[in-house]
């Protein structure tokens, strides 16, 4: 557990490193130099140009393109959180059960517990702390592109339907959207799981309200970002981690196990009635 908090605590510092690295307001241009402005955001800025040029230097349509190129390229980092969140679930009763066997509270029975998680964690392949990986990933991302298109100036003048990409949405259309995608996103992850908790009704809840309130604040070029990614999301949701599938393969594994566990019992009876003749 300890590496994993190590690993967490490093994507942590090598995000803050990325924002506070990424303060400069000054205008990006083919003359910008740096990791940050030279390499990040310049590209970025060129790619959005770039596609909206193929698709009759429509910006939004550049953006719209773009954030559908970086979901596919962050799909096998997402299919692995996805498994790795499947994998977690299902041990969910086996984590229990060691909650209940080491239920006293001083540190001796503590470390017992947690060295048998550890041990349980490692036995499924499941790595706890990665979980959020993807979500640290996208930080830098995320403020990329929008720097990108506010310090670009052909971007941020930039017009797409009734919006200007520099500027908030003037009629709330998009940050409702961006909401309703994430209630369906968070809604089918959470659907998959054995059984429903606080937390999860929480995610349900809370993501939508902060990322409309989010969105409500921020270029519209963001707001566009966020509708097309959680509903690329809810899609990639359906493909990779369909709760219905999923529930159907609990159900079958269960109703396996059911008539196993009869066969076993039907099994002693006739072997105690064989003797008894």
């Amino acid at each position: 557990m300890k590496k994993y908090k190590r690993t967490l605590l490093m994507l942590g510092i090598v995000s803050l490193v990325f924002i506070l690295s990424a303060c400069s307001n000054a205008p990006i241009t083919n003359q910008s130099t740096g990791i940050w402005d030279g390499w990040i955001v310049l590209n970025f800025s060129r790619a959005i140009i770039g596609l909206a040029n193929m698709f009759g230097g429509s910006y939004g349509v550049g953006i719209i393109i773009f954030t559908i190129i970086v979901r596919i390229i962050l799909l096998p980092l997402m299919i692995f959180q996805t498994r790795s969140m499947r994998k977690t679930q299902d041990l969910q009763p086996q984590l229990k059960a060691l909650q209940k066997k080491y239920s006293s509270k001083d540190r001796e029975t503590m470390q017992k517990m947690q060295a048998e998680q550890q041990k349980l964690y490692s036995e499924a392949g499941v790595h706890p702390m990665l979980g959020c990986l993807p979500a640290v990933v996208q930080l830098p991302i995320i403020w990329a592109l929008y720097q990108a298109i506010w310090r670009t100036a052909v971007l941020r003048s930039g017009s797409f339907l009734w919006l200007q990409l520099g500027h908030k949405d003037p009629y709330f259309i998009l940050p409702v959207l961006a909401a309703v995608a994430t209630l369906i996103s968070s809604w089918l992850s959470t659907k998959s799981m054995p059984e429903s908790n606080s937390m999860s009704t929480m995610m349900i809840v809370g993501m939508p309200v902060v990322v409309f309130f989010t969105a409500l604040n921020v270029p519209s070029s963001l707001s566009l970002y966020w509708t097309i990614s959680y509903v690329f999301q809810v899609g990639q949701t359906l493909l990779i981690q369909n709760p219905w599938k999923i529930q159907a393969e609990r159900d079958a594994k269960e109703k396996e196990k059911n008539e196993h566990e009869r066969a076993v019992k039907k099994a002693i009876r006739r072997a105690k009635q064989s003797k008894r003749k």
